[in-house]
C-alpha cells in the first residue's frame, strides 16, 4: 500500500503542475509573440496581414517595415494566413488592421460582382463599395497590376504554337495544375473555363510554388499564374494573351479598417507614400529576389524602401544565404526559437487543458456504459474531420490567431486522454474493487487509491500520444495566423525552398522528440513499480 499512497500524492501533484505549466507556457508564450495575443487597435498597435503566396507577404512587409520606420506605432506581423476570405474575414472582424489586396480581387470575390477591363473605374468602385458596406478603406494603388494569367512551357513542342487562351479549345491533351483558391474563384478556373469554353482532361489542385516544380517536371503543361510572378522566366514559362478579355485590373492597393484609420490616422501618411512606386517589372524584380535569390522577405523590402528613398540608412546586404542547411539554421536561431516558443505554447496549452479536462470525462464514462459508447464515438467523429476544416469552422466564433488553434489541438487532444482514462479503469480486476468495499473504503478513496494508480500507465499514455500528435498538427495552425513552426513551412512552400521547409520540420520532429521521451519517463515514475512494463 506504500506505493499507492506514494502515487497518490504524486498524482494530486501531477494536477497542481498542469495548473502550474498552463501558466508558465503562458509566459513562454508571451517571451514568443510580445503582445501580439490581442485585437487589433490595442494601444499603439498596428497588425499587418498577408495571404499566403510570396508576393503578398512581400508587400506586407514593405507595409510594416514603412510604418514601423516613420510612425511611432509598434507593427505586428501575421503573414501566411490562408486566402483571400480568411484574410477580408480577419480584417471584418478586427483582427487584423490591413494587408494588400487586389482590385479585381475586391469586385469579383468578394463584392460578387462582373469585371470590368477599366483600372480606374474598377478602383473607384469598389473604394466606394467598400467604404459603405463595410468599413475599410482602399488606399492609393501601389502602381502595377498584377493580373492572373495562365502559363505554359515556351520550348514545348506541344506548347509553343499556343498564344492565346483561345488556343486551348483546340486541344484536349494538356494537363492543368491551378491553385485550389484558382478554381474557385469565379475570376478564376471557374470563369474562365466558362468564358473561353475550356476543358482540360485532368485538373488538379497544386500549391502555387509547387506547380512550378509540376511543370517543369512535365507532370502538368499548364498553370495558373501572376504577371509579376518571379518564376515566369526562371522556368522558361510563357504567358498565354487574354484574347477575349476575361481578367478584370488587379491593381494592388493597402486596404485598411476604417477605424483604424481614424485612431491612428499618423500611418495614413507613410502607406501614401508608396503610391506609384512599384511597375510591374520592379514587381516582378523584387519576387525574384525572394523565390529564386532566397533572399529574406525583410530584407528585400528594407533595400526597396531605401532604393525608392522612403527610408534612409545603408545598403542593405544583398550577399546570397548560406548553401548549408546547418549553416542556414545556425542563421536563423533566433526565428527558430521565437517560433518553438510559439509552437510550445500552442501544443502545451492545449494538452494540459485536454489533461485537465479529458480526465475526468474518461473516470465519468467509466462508471456508466450509457455514456461511454457516445461519447467515444463522437470524440471519434471528431478525430475524422481534416484539421484546415475544424480550424476554418472555428474562425467566425473565435477569430484568427492563438485561440481558434488552441480550441482544435484541444479538441484533437481529447479522445486519446478520454480513451485511455476509460480503458485503464475499466481494466482493472473487479475483485480488487470488491476487495476495497469490503474493507470499507468510499468510492472516492477507491478512485484516488486504487483505479487511479493502476490506470496511471494507460492515462499518461493517452496524454502522450495526444501532446506528440499535436505537435504535428500545431504546424497547420500558421495558416490562421497563430505562428509556430508552421510559418517556414508553408512559405517554405509558396518559395519552393527546400531550407526553409526544413527550417520548420526538423525542430518540429526535434520538439515532438524530446516531448514523447520526457513523457515516457514521467510516465514510468508515476506508475506503480509492480505495473510497470519491463522496456
Amino acid at each position: 500500500m506504500k506505493t499507492y499512497t506514494r502515487t497518490l500524492l504524486v498524482f494530486r501533484q501531477f494536477i497542481i503542475t498542469v495548473a502550474r505549466c498552463g501558466i508558465l507556457l503562458g509566459l513562454i508564450g508571451g517571451l514568443a509573440t510580445g503582445s501580439g495575443l490581442g485585437k487589433t487597435g490595442e494601444s499603439g498597435r498596428i497588425i499587418v496581414g498577408a495571404k499566403p503566396f510570396p508576393e503578398g507577404h512581400l508587400l506586407a512587409e514593405i507595409m510594416a517595415s514603412l510604418i514601423e520606420r516613420q510612425t511611432n506605432l509598434r507593427v505586428i506581423r501575421r503573414f501566411e494566413l490562408g486566402g483571400t476570405s480568411l484574410c477580408f474575414a480577419a480584417l471584418q472582424a478586427g483582427e487584423i488592421d490591413l494587408y494588400p489586396e487586389y482590385t479585381g480581387t475586391g469586385l469579383i470575390a468578394i463584392l460578387k460582382e462582373s469585371a470590368t477591363q477599366d483600372p480606374e473605374a474598377t478602383y473607384q468602385h469598389v473604394k466606394q463599395a467598400f467604404l459603405t458596406r463595410y468599413q475599410l478603406r482602399w488606399l492609393d494603388p501601389f502602381g502595377f497590376n498584377n493580373t492572373y494569367a495562365l502559363a505554359v512551357r515556351a520550348d514545348d513542342p506541344d506548347t509553343e504554337r499556343l498564344n492565346n487562351i483561345s488556343d486551348l479549345h483546340t486541344t484536349s491533351t494538356l494537363r492543368a495544375g491551378f491553385t485550389r483558391e484558382f478554381l474557385q474563384r469565379e475570376d478564376g478556373y471557374p470563369g474562365l473555363r466558362r468564358h473561353y469554353g475550356l476543358h482540360f482532361p485532368s485538373v488538379q489542385g497544386l500549391e502555387h510554388g509547387l506547380a512550378y516544380k509540376a511543370i517543369q517536371q512535365k507532370q502538368i503543361d499548364i498553370l495558373d499564374a501572376y504577371s509579376t510572378d518571379g518564376k515566369l522566366d526562371v522556368y522558361h514559362l510563357k504567358l498565354l494573351n487574354d484574347d477575349q478579355k476575361f481578367f478584370p485590373p488587379y491593381y494592388a492597393a493597402p486596404l485598411v479598417r476604417e477605424a483604424t484609420l481614424q485612431r491612428y490616422p499618423e500611418f495614413r501618411a507613410p502607406l501614401g507614400s508608396l503610391k506609384g512606386t512599384i511597375s510591374e517589372a520592379t514587381m516582378r524584380s523584387l519576387n525574384y529576389q525572394v523565390e529564386q535569390a532566397h533572399r529574406p522577405f525583410e530584407s528585400v523590402a528594407q533595400e526597396f524602401l531605401q532604393n525608392s528613398g522612403l527610408i534612409g540608412g545603408a545598403a542593405t546586404d544583398a550577399s546570397p544565404r548560406s548553401t548549408s542547411f546547418p549553416k542556414f539554421l545556425w542563421e536563423r536561431r533566433q526565428q527558430t526559437l521565437r517560433l518553438t516558443l510559439r509552437h510550445l505554447q500552442l501544443t502545451g496549452l492545449s494538452a494540459l487543458l485536454a489533461t485537465l479536462i479529458g480526465i475526468p470525462i474518461g473516470v465519468a464514462i467509466s462508471r456508466s456504459r450509457r455514456w461511454a459508447g457516445p461519447t467515444l464515438s463522437g470524440m471519434g467523429i471528431l478525430q475524422t474531420i481534416p484539421s484546415l476544416a475544424l480550424l476554418g469552422f472555428l474562425i467566425p466564433f473565435l477569430g484568427i490567431g492563438l485561440k481558434p488553434a488552441l480550441a482544435a489541438l484541444f479538441l484533437y487532444a481529447l479522445l486519446p486522454i478520454i480513451q485511455n482514462t476509460y480503458a485503464g479503469i475499466r481494466s482493472i480486476d473487479p475483485s480488487l474493487i470488491e476487495a476495497g468495499q469490503g474493507i470499507g473504503m468510499t468510492a472516492s478513496q477507491i478512485l484516488w487509491r486504487v483505479e487511479l494508480p493502476m490506470a496511471t500507465r494507460f492515462i499518461l499514455a493517452g496524454v502522450r500520444t495526444a501532446t506528440v500528435i499535436n505537435i504535428g498538427t500545431a504546424t497547420l495552425a500558421a495558416f490562421i495566423g497563430a505562428g509556430g513552426l508552421g510559418e517556414p513551412i508553408f512559405t517554405g512552400l509558396s518559395l519552393n525552398d527546400h531550407f526553409l521547409i526544413l527550417a520548420g520540420a526538423v525542430p518540429a520532429a526535434a520538439l515532438a522528440v524530446i516531448a514523447d521521451l520526457f513523457l515516457h519517463r514521467f510516465e514510468r515514475w508515476m506508475t506503480p513499480k509492480g505495473l510497470r512494463l519491463s522496456r
